[in-house]
C-alpha cells in the first residue's frame, strides 16, 4: 500500500475506507462490519468517519470493526461545527471516543465550517484536546483556499494536518486552485466521495469503455484516477467485502495518457474558480 505523509510527518495509507450511510440499518451491520474488517487486512487501515453520520452510529459500526485491533488503525472523525466551540468541542470528542471506545482520535477534522464559532476558537479548543492526550492531531474538511489561507494566518493554525473536500471526475472544481495550492504548501488532501455519489458518474459510457480495456469497473477507474494525484488520500465507502476487494484492486491499474484524454474530454476541469462543491 501506498502511503501520504500528513502535515506532521505521519504517513498513513493512500487509500482509506469512508463510512458515510453506514450504521443506519440493524440488517446491515454485520456486512459493514465484515467490510471494514477485510479492508484493514487488505492495507486500507485509515477508516474516516464523523458524528453526523447515522448520528454516530457510523463510528459504532467502526469499533466493531477495530475491537482488538485498534493500534494498527488510523481513525479519522469529524465534529459538527455547532459542536466545534471550545465548550463543546471536548464534549463532543468524548461522546466519538465512547462511541469509537478509544483513548484518543488519530485525525479529528471540523466537518465544514460556519459563522460561529470563530476559527480561532476552534483551533484553540484543537489543540486543548491534543495537550489533553485525546486526539493526536486535527484538520478541517471543506475548506476552500482562502479559508486555508486565513487558518494558518491563527496562532497554532499551521498545525492543521490534513484538508478533506470532495473530488471525483464529477467535481473537480479543487484543481482550479486548491488542490496546486495545498500541493506547493504540502497540505494533503482527503477526497471523499471519489467515485461519486448519486451513481450516475459509474453509468457513464467513456468509464465503462476504459474500464473494458482495463478488465475493470466503471468505479475501478474513477478510483484510480483520483489516486493518480500526489499527496491524495481517497476514502471510498465499501460496505461489502467485494466492494473492498474491488477498492483495493483499483491500486494497481494504471490510466494510459489516452485514458486521461478522454476522461478530461468528458469530464473537463474547471477553467475558472468556481465555489467548492460540498455533500
Amino acid at each position: 500500500m501506498r502511503t501520504v505523509a500528513l502535515s506532521d510527518g505521519k504517513r498513513v495509507p493512500v487509500l482509506g475506507q469512508g463510512t458515510w450511510r453506514m450504521g443506519e440499518s440493524d440488517s446491515a451491520r454485520a456486512n459493514e462490519v465484515a467490510a471494514l474488517c477485510l479492508g484493514i487486512e487488505l492495507g486500507m487501515s485509515l477508516i474516516d468517519s464523523a458524528e453526523m453520520y447515522a448520528d454516530g452510529g457510523a463510528e459504532e459500526i467502526v469499533a466493531e470493526a477495530i475491537h482488538g485491533q485498534h493500534q494498527g488503525v488510523f481513525l479519522v472523525t469529524k465534529v459538527y461545527p455547532h459542536n466545534a466551540s471550545r465548550a463543546e468541542l471536548p464534549k463532543a470528542c468524548e461522546r466519538s471516543l465512547k462511541r469509537l471506545r478509544v483513548d484518543a482520535i488519530d485525525l479529528y477534522l471540523l466537518h465544514w465550517r460556519e459563522r460561529t464559532p470563530r476559527l480561532q476558537e476552534t483551533v484553540d479548543a484543537f489543540e486543548e484536546l491534543r495537550a489533553a492526550g485525546k486526539i493526536k492531531r486535527w484538520g478541517v474538511s471543506n475548506f476552500d483556499v482562502g479559508d486555508i489561507e486565513e487558518l494558518l494566518s491563527l496562532e497554532h493554525g499551521r498545525k492543521r494536518a490534513a484538508n478533506q473536500v470532495l473530488y471525483n471526475l464529477q467535481n473537480r472544481e479543487i484543481e482550479f486552485d486548491l488542490l496546486p495550492w495545498s500541493q506547493a504548501n504540502k497540505i494533503p488532501l482527503m477526497a471523499y466521495s471519489p467515485v461519486g455519489h448519486s451513481g450516475a458518474l459509474l453509468k457513464n459510457s467513456v468509464l465503462k469503455k476504459i474500464g473494458t480495456a482495463h478488465d475493470a469497473t466503471p468505479a475501478q477507474i474513477a478510483l484510480a484516477w483520483v489516486l493518480r494525484q500526489p499527496d491524495v488520500i481517497a476514502i471510498p465507502k465499501a460496505s461489502t467485502e467485494a466492494h473492498v476487494r474491488d477498492n483495493v484492486a483499483s491500486l494497481k491499474i494504471k490510466l494510459a495518457k489516452e485514458d486521461l484524454t478522454d476522461l478530461d474530454r468528458e469530464f473537463p476541469s474547471p477553467k475558472s474558480k468556481r465555489p467548492l462543491p460540498v455533500l
